[in-house]
């Protein structure tokens, strides 16, 4: 099995780690035999070739050939055993040499000073984006530049529409899995669970209050007054579909950070429990009540909260799923003071131009994430960012996207 393979060929690397512990930051590794990189290298050339065509986007692995979602145990155990090698592949001799010369060569050409990236174990860990919290201990915020991101960003990312989008995001993420579950494993619980989800998304989705003056929800009057005020429904109604959503599934292992995402997500929805989200109140109430939801949730979610940080992503990217780093990487300065650069890595499976086009736009939106809340922070000086893709087989050549620069590395011996 997959896990097996992975502890026999990473055994070496825990040698490793354990021996890091004890050396200084500026002490060099101690290399693994070259026996133990021969066999990684055979390895993760053959997990390559039977994974040519499967991406792993934020948890999900995916078809690049349509898009589709891939839901296998065995596929999924193979993805984790290849990037788990080829990071310590990385820091071999070979990797770190072309890493080096790449570096030299492409900061010529830009008319920058090369520095030296990935070198330290610590520094190739992978790395999951998963609160605002995470991406300012990476960037050294203070606690008052926290303050100052926390008071930017609630008011943009709570509001209505961004707010229902993000709910209605999480629960189309979960409906494909949910979907397959019950295909292969039908059960009272998959069954309900489909149910609920249906029910939740009419309601958001009905919940919905045009902006554009030309529609006729403008001239939505306010029911009569006989109508009871109980009979509106709320986000209260929506915090028990979550509920009992999380109640039929949370047994499910496969399911398991969908049902984590709808925990993440009750934050919110407990805060605007007495908020109507009935259109049928009329337009000027229902938009004052689409102003209590930014108003509470503002109010009342922390720094840390990660319903906050999903609502960012969703405000940023039009995704909830947390951000995952394959290699941390780090900032580096090379001693000036006033300009920094943010180095992050990424490891795909082939080196066709569509897969490694996709590692680069994942990158993008992870190191968009630091430069997003390093300037938002006011932190000082100018931040570069930089993405860093490796593959078997690769053409080592610079790209450009959307402004920032991405290397492409081989792996190879």
């Amino acid at each position: 099995m997959a896990v097996k393979q992975v502890v026999n060929f990473l055994c070496g690397a825990k040698y490793l780690k354990t021996r890091l512990y004890h050396c200084s930051k500026e002490s060099h590794e101690e290399l693994l035999p070259a026996e133990w990189y021969e066999k990684a290298f055979q390895k993760i050339t053959k997990l390559s070739r039977m994974l040519k065509n499967v991406d792993s986007i934020n948890g999900k692995l995916v078809d690049v050939r349509d898009d589709s979602i891939i839901i296998d145990d065995r596929v999924e155990q193979k993805m984790q055993t290849f990037k788990s090698l080829a990071r310590v592949f990385i820091g071999s001799p070979s990797v770190q040499q072309t890493l080096k010369n790449n570096m030299v060569k492409f900061s010529a050409g830009r008319n920058s000073s090369p520095f030296v990236c990935f070198t330290k174990q610590s520094e190739r860990e992978s790395m999951n984006l998963s609160s605002l919290t995470t991406v300012s201990n990476f960037l050294n915020i203070s606690a008052q530049q926290r303050k100052l991101v926390r008071t930017t960003v609630c008011p943009q990312v709570t509001e209505h529409r961004i707010w229902t989008g993000t709910l209605v995001e999480v629960l189309n993420d979960l409906k494909p899995k949910l979907d397959y579950l019950d295909d292969q494993y039908p059960s009272k619980r998959t069954k309900m669970g489909q149910q609920i989800i249906s029910h939740c998304l009419k309601l958001l989705y009905e919940s919905a209050i045009s902006d554009d003056l030309d529609s006729n929800s403008w001239m939505c009057l306010s029911p009569p007054k006989v109508v009871e005020s109980s009979s509106s429904q709320t986000w209260e109604d929506v915090r028990e579909m979550f509920n009992d959503l999380i109640e039929c599934l949370k047994t499910e292992d496969m399911l398991l950070d969908h049902v984590t995402k709808l925990e993440i997500m009750k934050e919110g929805l407990s805060q605007i429990k007495d908020v109507l989200i009935d259109k049928n109140i009329g337009y000027k109430e229902a938009k004052h009540q689409e102003s209590l939801v930014k108003k509470k949730l503002s109010k009342t979610l922390g720094f840390s909260s990660r319903c906050l940080f999903t609502l960012l992503l969703y405000y940023l990217y039009g995704h909830v799923g947390d951000i995952e780093v394959d290699i941390c990487g780090g900032i580096y300065n090379g001693g000036d003071e006033k300009r920094y650069c943010l180095c992050l890595g990424r490891i795909v499976s082939s080196d066709e131009e569509k897969m490694v086009w996709r590692g680069v736009r994942h990158l993008d939106r992870a190191i968009g994430l630091f430069k997003f809340v390093w300037e938002t922070a006011g932190m000082k000086g100018e931040l570069e960012l930089q993405g860093h893709v490796w593959c078997v087989g690769a053409d080592s050549r610079m790209l450009t996207y959307k402004g920032n620069v991405f290397f492409i590395h081989e792996i190879s011996l």
